[in-house]
């Protein structure tokens, strides 16, 4: 079964499953904020995907973060401020056991899911 990890308001979120739903790919929604599965998925997500991809950078959330947190982001700065604040993680996150797709691309994921 396929697992999508997001925010349930959040407008990718709805395409991402809509076009799901529309190529009849079962998938369970899962609200990580809601959850609180942020953190202990990261370590996961950071080894398949890498940081950098989980990284919401464009998002009203960093643009909120203080000048200090945004400074000198590497790898261990970018999962800590990943699990405190979920929502800097961009969305959606979807784990089909042995791919892990990050954001959302109707093309690749008509490509990677239809292996």
């Amino acid at each position: 079964m396929i697992r999508i990890y997001g925010i349930r308001n959040c407008d990718t979120m709805k395409k991402a499953i809509a076009w799901l739903e529309a190529n009849g790919i079962a998938h369970e929604f899962i609200d990580y904020k809601k959850a609180g599965v942020a953190a202990s998925h990261l370590p996961d997500w950071n080894r398949r995907a890498g940081w950098q991809t989980l990284l919401n950078t464009r998002g009203l959330m960093w643009k909120k973060l203080t000048d200090e947190q945004r400074s000198g982001v590497d790898e261990a700065k970018a999962l800590a401020l990943m699990a405190e604040v979920p929502s800097l993680i961009k969305r959606p996150v979807l784990d089909a056991g042995a791919q892990l797709l990050v954001g959302f691309d109707p093309e690749r994921y008509a490509r990677e899911l239809a292996r």
